[in-house]
C-alpha cells in the first residue's frame, strides 16, 4: 500500500516462542555438556536424530511436547527445567517499586515473586506500633525467613512465640498459621517465603 507518505509496511508483532525456544536451547546444551553427553549420545538416549537436537540446541526447531519430554528425561531433567528462563542480568527494584499491597494498618512491598519450580516471593512489611498483621499460612513444606531491619517484632505461631530486634532474623516452617505484631516501636522486616513443588 502506498500513500503520499510513502510506503507502509505491515509492522512485525513480537513473538513470545522465540524466548522459549532460546530458554530451550541453552537448558538442552548446558544439560547435555553437564552429563558429558554429545549430541550422537543423546540422540540415542532420546530416539531422536542427531539433526533434530541440534537444531534445538541452536533454537531453529520447535519440538514437539514428547520430544521434550524425552529430552527432559535423558538429562535427568522436568520439562519445566527445560523451558524456564534465566536471569542474565541482575534485576534490581529501587526504592518505591515493586508492588504495594495495604491491609489495614500494615504496607507490604512485594519485591520478587517468582512462579515457576522453585516458587518464592520476597516482601518488605512496615509494621506501626502496635499493630498485628493477618494471619497467614503458605501451604505443605513452606518455609519462611525474616529479617528485622527497623524495630521490634513478635513472630507467633500456633506453637510458638519469638521477638526479633533489628539486625534478627529467623526461618520457620509457614505451613501453619502465623502473625507479626509490634510493641511500642514500629518494625520494618524483610521476609522470603519459600514454597514447595506441588
Amino acid at each position: 500500500m502506498s500513500s503520499d507518505l510513502g510506503e507502509t509496511k505491515p509492522r512485525a508483532v513480537p513473538s513470545l516462542v522465540d524466548p522459549v525456544r532460546e530458554a530451550v536451547a541453552a537448558n538442552v546444551r548446558r544439560a547435555r555438556l553437564v552429563h558429558g553427553l554429545s549430541l550422537r549420545d543423546l540422540a540415542l538416549r532420546t530416539g531422536t536424530s542427531k539433526a533434530l537436537l541440534s537444531q534445538i540446541e541452536r533454537a531453529v526447531a520447535n519440538p514437539t511436547i514428547d520430544v521434550l519430554a524425552r529430552v527432559a528425561a535423558a538429562l535427568d531433567l522436568s520439562v519445566s527445567d527445560l523451558i524456564r528462563t534465566h536471569l542474565n542480568a541482575p534485576e534490581v527494584i529501587r526504592r518505591g517499586e515493586g508492588t504495594a499491597i495495604q491491609l489495614e494498618e500494615v504496607s507490604i512491598r512485594t519485591l520478587f515473586a517468582i512462579s515457576d519450580r522453585r516458587r518464592l516471593d520476597v516482601s518488605e512489611g512496615t509494621l506501626p506500633p502496635h499493630t498485628r498483621s493477618a494471619r497467614s499460612e503458605h501451604g505443605h513444606a513452606s518455609l519462611e525467613y525474616a529479617y528485622v531491619v527497623e524495630g521490634t517484632v513478635s513472630v507467633n505461631s500456633l506453637d510458638w512465640l519469638v521477638e526479633l530486634r533489628a539486625g534478627d532474623s529467623i526461618r520457620f516452617s509457614a505451613e501453619a498459621e502465623h502473625v507479626y505484631s509490634t510493641g511500642r516501636r514500629a518494625a520494618r522486616v524483610l521476609t522470603l517465603v519459600g514454597m514447595a513443588d506441588d
